[in-house]
């Protein structure tokens, strides 16, 4: 599922909005149940069910991964801030 996970990631970008992530997202679950008709796997199949579950995680996992990414980027963009106030502030008390 490694391999998986990263076929999702590189089609996903952070900059990416909702709604087009979750495009990519729609198409790899068509995929997903596309293979499983292949494979003869019908809807009760427990296989066909850890698939689906597996194709959930995965998106759940890079959903968090961009979330923790924006945070970041967000606090580091707040230092900086923050690092030239206090450079602005001390310059104006020598």
């Amino acid at each position: 599922m490694s391999d998986f996970t990263a076929l999702i990631a590189k089609a996903i970008t952070p900059a990416m909005p909702r709604e087009e992530r979750e495009a990519v997202y729609t198409m790899v679950r068509d995929a997903v149940a596309r293979l499983q008709e292949r494979d003869g796997f019908s809807s009760d199949d427990p296989r066909a069910a850890l698939r689906r579950h597996l194709v959930e995680e995965t998106i759940r996992d890079i959903e968090g991964d961009l979330s923790r990414f924006e945070a970041l980027r967000k606090l580091e963009a707040a230092f900086a801030a923050q690092s030239v106030e206090h450079k602005a502030q001390g310059s104006r008390r020598r």
